[in-house]
């Protein structure tokens, strides 16, 4: 080969570097990895991912995304398991939908971006330094405030006068207890007595509400918790067993056969959570990222549990009802 020509051939050779460069960073593959705490067969935790895909889908990462998602069916061992797996992937960004989730990648890693939805305590759990700047690696969107615990326990004595005493019904080992001090204000103003029910086991549940139910003018307060979101059919059907009025936290539960429940826009968060992985696969810092309150909330009505309880809904509580269940 010539002198020239071999000059010729590198120069263009060189040229074309750039071009294969950028074209190797456009087609680079982004993974997410997802981990939940519920099974895989939940219907609703399904369509929530669902919303979350379709969102990232209408922001343009419809291409070169892998999204690996683990499910811990409540198990905090195998979640932790998962947890390290997912992680050991390499990840752009983990997505996780309750505080045990969160834990779990926390534990598992203090650099790969963590956003989340349901971590209804996330200062308390050591996860962020504040909601204005959560600092480390770790945002997201919270479920509820502390205050929603009142409103839960006002509603009930609203749709069920005659309740006197309210089970409070949570798993201690996924709830960080931040509605407590709410809900024993409210307990106090309202004439309440409340009546903790923790459980570890389905059949703590079971024998906690079975022992409740033993005295009379009582009702439920459903905790948001993912361990209640876990054995929601079990909750609602001793609920109706024992003819306790009940208030829920997510709309799941009215559906199923529930009183009542109100409760944050789960696929709304599930959307915006979309929104914080993109602008991270973009390059923010999820420490920059302030952790978000609740925007959109949603009371349902079960009409037809109501009359099986006896119970006549107020006007008010229809009127402000955004489903009511027949």
């Amino acid at each position: 080969m010539k002198r020239r020509d071999f000059i010729t051939l590198l120069s263009g050779t060189a040229a074309a570097w750039p071009i294969a460069a950028r074209a190797q960073q456009v087609e680079r593959v982004r993974r997410i990895a997802v981990l939940n705490n519920v099974a895989e067969g939940d219907p609703d935790t399904q369509a929530w991912i669902g919303a979350f895909r379709q969102r990232l889908d209408s922001l343009g990462w419809n291409e070169g995304l892998k999204i690996d998602i683990r499910w811990g069916a409540g198990d905090l061992t195998r979640l932790r398991r998962y947890a390290e797996e997912l992680v050991s992937m390499g990840p752009d960004v983990a997505f996780a939908e309750s505080t045990p989730s969160i834990r779990a990648l926390q534990q598992a890693t203090r650099t790969i971006p963590i956003v989340f939805v349901g971590g209804s305590n996330p200062i308390g759990s050591g996860f962020v330094a504040s909601l204005a700047r959560p600092e480390g690696n770790i945002t997201g969107f919270i479920s509820f405030e502390p205050a929603i615990g009142g409103k839960w326990l006002g509603t009930l004595k609203e749709i069920a006068p005659g309740v006197a005493r309210t089970a409070l019904i949570y798993n201690p080992q996924t709830h960080t207890g931040q509605y407590f001090q709410s809900i024993e204000t409210a307990a106090q103003s309202l004439g309440v007595e409340l009546v903790r029910v923790a459980f570890h086991h389905p059949s703590d549940i079971e024998r906690g509400i079975d022992d409740f139910a033993r005295a009379p003018n009582g009702g439920l307060l459903v905790l948001s918790d993912p361990s209640n979101a876990l054995h929601r059919d079990l909750i609602v059907t001793l609920a109706a067993r024992h003819r306790l009025p009940a208030v829920y936290p997510f709309r799941q539960f009215a559906t199923t056969g529930g009183l009542i429940s109100y409760g944050v826009d789960r696929p709304d968060q599930y959307r915006r959570a979309a929104e914080y992985v993109g602008r991270i696969l973009n390059g923010e810092k999820p420490g920059e990222l302030p952790v978000q309150t609740p925007t959109k909330f949603e009371l349902l009505i079960n009409l037809k549990t109501a009359k099986a309880l006896g119970l006549e809904v107020p006007d008010k509580l229809l009127a402000l009802a955004d489903e009511v269940i027949e």
